[in-house]
């Protein structure tokens, strides 16, 4: 590996939505006794429910 460089690099901005903010909003529904249940949250919605919860507890 080479050591550092006398030059200095350019400034890099960050690829396109990688500093955007994002708030997941949990919406109360109200479901009639004889609807059938809803189907569970698939895996990436999961993960975000999580993500935001470890973020609301810091």
């Amino acid at each position: 590996m080479s050591g550092p460089s006398s030059t200095p690099r350019g400034e890099h901005a960050p690829r396109p939505g990688a500093t955007w903010e994002t708030a997941l909003v949990r919406v109360e529904q109200l479901v009639d006794d004889d609807a059938p249940d809803p189907a569970p949250p698939n895996r990436a919605t999961r993960r975000a429910l999580k993500r935001a919860a470890r973020r609301k507890r810091k």
